[in-house]
């Protein structure tokens, strides 16, 4: 059995890589990168690594031959670039005949209004339709998207949000790729949909779990678009960064990311990291390197 993780030496794929590296022998793993020589490291650790670029399908097709199990892990990206890139890694997936795909999609994709929601749904169609097993691994918000939040807070700024009361069912990077690394690995996963959510909480609630972290109060300044737009603007966001933040507000506002699920818990084995542990973690890991 031979198992390939795509995008492995990017933030989740080094974590689902590691994950698996708990529960697999070395040599039954396979990664496939843009540039091979960023994975030295997990060559010498016993793992197959192999040059496969979702902008040039043929190294796709040398990267998943003699593949059983595949996990394509979403690329980065405008949507129709990404959309170009996923299709390219599934349809070598296919030529290659591999047995099952496991791919990271976005909570709810096949009916989230989302923004980032079409990419997302356009690549489960596109699996679908190649007849392989698969399963969706619908992740919801990395906990670790609100960095720069806690930053701005610990260096004493409000915690800034048009978010209104809508929920986010944050979870730790870490939680959503061990569940990658259960599914690839595990059995009985074949065409199933895992709606991978940590517990739905609003910014206030998130705000109030951090002040327990930091040990003060954390103050919520609850605005419109237009002022969130500005405050990003005079905190140094670029400004082609905003219209990604105000999509991001808008979509928990009007509840694209308040999913309630037990399915993290059942690919695990275990609860889901409290969201106030995550947030010690990333509070320790912004204080251990000095930002």
């Amino acid at each position: 059995m031979k198992l390939l993780v795509t995008g492995a030496t990017g933030k989740l794929g080094k974590k689902v890589v590691e994950a698996l590296l708990q529960i697999i022998p070395a040599e039954q793993l396979a990664v496939s990168v843009r540039n091979p020589e960023k994975a030295d490291n997990l060559r010498a650790r016993g793992v197959e690594v192999r040059h496969g670029d979702f902008d040039q399908p043929a190294t796709l097709d040398q990267a998943f031959a003699g593949i059983d199990r595949l996990l394509i892990i979403s690329a980065d990206g405008d949507n129709d670039t990404r959309i170009r890139q996923h299709t390219n890694a599934v349809e070598a997936a296919a030529r290659a005949k591999v047995g099952f795909i496991a791919y990271t999609s976005l909570g709810k994709a096949s009916e989230s209004q989302l923004f980032l929601a079409p990419v997302h749904r356009v690549t489960e169609e596109v699996i679908l339709k190649t007849g392989i097993p698969y399963s969706f691994l619908r992740n919801n918000w990395y906990l670790e998207n609100e960095t720069s939040s806690i930053q701005g807070v610990l260096a004493g700024a409000p915690w800034v949000t048009s978010a209104g009361n809508g929920r986010v069912g944050w979870a730790l990077q870490q939680d959503y790729a061990e569940a990658a690394a259960a599914v690839l690995a595990g059995e009985g996963h074949e065409n199933t949909i895992y709606e991978l959510s940590g517990k739905p909480l609003t910014q206030e609630e998130l705000a109030a779990l951090l002040s327990r972290v930091i040990g003060k109060e954390v103050s919520v300044q609850s605005v419109n678009d237009e002022t969130y737009a500005e405050i990003m603007k005079g905190a140094g966001v670029p400004e082609p960064v905003i219209p990604f933040l105000l999509a991001i507000q808008k979509g928990i506002r009007d509840g694209e990311l308040d999913i309630e699920s037990s399915d993290f818990e059942k690919v695990l084995g275990h609860p889901v990291t409290p969201t106030q542990q995550g947030l010690k973690q990333i509070v320790q890991q912004i204080q251990a390197s000095g930002n």
